[in-house]
């Protein structure tokens, strides 16, 4: 029976014709007996294998530049975390911000208003639209109504459909329904149901940037401003089961 080096010795030699091993063969023995490059080491240095850039490098070269491909990846990877954390410190910190002020607010103007304001600083908001079941008279532009008529439009289908927050590319037909002549500007919005079954209305939010709201973020924090914004204006506007 051959011993390891006796193997190692035929393997290192890479015999040609039908007597030589495939490359399967080959990589399996390797796997096998990570030592071997231990009992050969004047095969490592001799082996080159071929690089992107037309040079052969040696094997330790080219082990070198794989692990140095992957720490960049973790360390590009660790970036992202890095940054989703703090952009998630951020929006709590704004969301903490904007429940201090509806609580200070009193009237249905004071609400809107700080509404409005802290959605422009602290979300950084481009258009904001608001379309609710009961709107308070003598409300801004950028408040509408939302009647049943609204509810049967095509394009908030996918609304009611999940009962989530709706982020990306909104159709245009979306965009123009909630931002009218400022539709054609926006890149991205979010859209958030008011109330269970967006009962007490919708709340938009635009921003100018394709990326500003895209379909893979986390829309949880986005519930959790519609929950707020539904509670702090349902003594004014109504809960849309017709009590103001």
């Amino acid at each position: 029976m051959s011993t390891p080096s006796e193997l190692d010795n035929k393997a290192a030699a890479g015999a040609e014709g039908a007597d030589a091993p495939e490359a399967g063969q080959v990589a399996e023995y390797l796997r096998a007996h990570p030592d071997f490059f231990d009992r050969q080491p004047g095969l490592l240095a001799e082996l080159r294998i071929p690089h992107a850039s037309g040079k052969a490098v040696s094997l330790i070269e080219r082990q070198v530049q794989v692990l140095r491909d992957q720490n960049r990846q973790y360390k590009r990877k660790l970036i992202e975390l890095v940054e989703i954390g703090r952009e998630n410190d951020q929006l709590h910190a704004s969301l903490y911000r904007l429940t201090m002020a509806l609580m200070r607010a009193s009237g249905p103007e004071a609400h809107l208003q700080a509404l409005h304001t802290h959605l422009a600083d602290d979300f950084r908001a481009e258009a904001i639209a608001l379309r609710l079941v009961n709107p308070p008279a003598g409300a801004g532009d950028w408040i509408g109504p939302f009647g049943p008529e609204d509810r049967e439009r095509d394009c908030l289908a996918g609304l009611f459909k999940t009962g989530r927050p709706l982020v990306g590319r909104l159709k245009p037909e979306l965009l123009e329904y909630l931002f009218g002549e400022r539709a054609g500007a926006l890149g991205s919005a979010a859209l958030i149901p008011l109330g269970e079954d967006a009962r007490q209305g919708l709340l938009a939010i635009g921003k100018t940037d394709p990326d500003g709201y895209h379909p893979g973020m986390d829309v949880q924090f986005l519930t959790h401003l519609g929950e707020l914004v539904a509670c702090a204006l349902a003594p004014d506007c109504g809960d849309g089961t017709g009590a103001a």
